[in-house]
């Protein structure tokens, strides 16, 4: 063996076992924190019309996110991602499999009050003003002193002008402000939080995940999906890609975005528009 080759194979050997010792430590970090949601096995099928056969959307699905992450759930429209988190919530209950929140089970008392939620098209009573909407939820959390809190919410995502303002005359915006504000509220260990970035301008966007990594530097877990592939790029620890009701891959995001690529950096949205590509059977096979 040439000079030359031997030089190459010593770097090929190098790169590969840098890159094992980072996904070793990764795993190993990972295994000594405590687990906030897992999923082992999850089915779910709906009937869209009584007289169709069912459709299953969640395929046996597994998953686990650790406590002080921000885990990010990635997939087309139609994926599995909304039956997922409602699944996780305990607004349904899967056909087969177990869900459990820090050890409960999901639909538990103890599993939901540490549960902060934004579903992805969320209800408003219209004749509500910002502040009487929240001052529900905080008495639902038990809080003595609402008044203050409500305030100091309001007044974190930016609607301080809207404090008594009708929801009727909020703007889309401001709409999916006051919902994060709800699923803040309490104080919840854990923030799921379904397409939370929609409908914001970019001032919003960036606000948002400011206010995630805030939430994370206090070591809550945050689990959301997003359509917004360089949003979830900024500040996920770990994705997950379901596709047609099947995670196909779950992983350390710079890991995932620098495996089989050549160059130094790729984007999350050119390696997601890769996994989504073709059929769960191509992708499978390709993973």
């Amino acid at each position: 063996m040439s000079v030359k080759n031997q030089r190459m194979m010593t770097s090929v050997s190098k790169w590969f076992e840098l890159h094992s010792l980072q996904n070793l430590f990764f795993h190993y970090n990972f295994l000594k924190m405590e687990t906030s949601i897992t999923l082992k096995n999850i089915t779910r099928s709906f009937k869209t019309h009584f007289w169709e056969k069912e459709k299953e959307v969640l395929r046996g699905i597994s998953l686990e996110v650790y406590k002080g992450e921000v885990f990010g759930f990635l997939g087309p429209n139609g994926a599995g991602k909304t039956t997922t988190i409602k699944i996780i919530t305990g607004l349904i209950r899967p056909d087969s499999g177990t869900v459990s929140i820090f050890g409960n089970p999901a639909d538990s008392l103890e599993a939901k009050k540490r549960i902060g939620f934004l579903p992805e098209s969320p209800f408003f009573y219209e004749h509500l003003t910002g502040f009487e909407f929240l001052k529900i939820h905080a008495l639902l959390s038990n809080y003595k002193d609402c008044k203050k809190a409500v305030i100091e919410s309001l007044h974190r995502l930016g609607l301080k002008e809207a404090t008594n303002l009708p929801l009727r005359k909020y703007s889309r915006g401001m709409l999916q402000r006051i919902g994060i504000c709800q699923a803040l509220i309490g104080n919840p260990d854990l923030l799921i939080l379904d397409e939370p970035l929609t409908g914001l301008d970019p001032i919003g966007r960036k606000e948002i995940k400011d206010l995630i990594l805030e939430e994370k530097a206090k070591g809550k877990t945050i689990f959301f999906s997003s359509h917004i592939l360089p949003d979830a790029e900024a500040v996920c620890d770990r994705i997950g890609i379901i596709i047609d009701g099947e995670i196909m891959q779950v992983g350390n995001l710079a890991i995932l975005l620098k495996k089989d690529v050549k160059t130094d950096e790729i984007s999350l949205e050119d390696w997601f528009f890769k996994q989504v590509k073709g059929s769960p059977v191509e992708i499978r096979d390709k993973l």
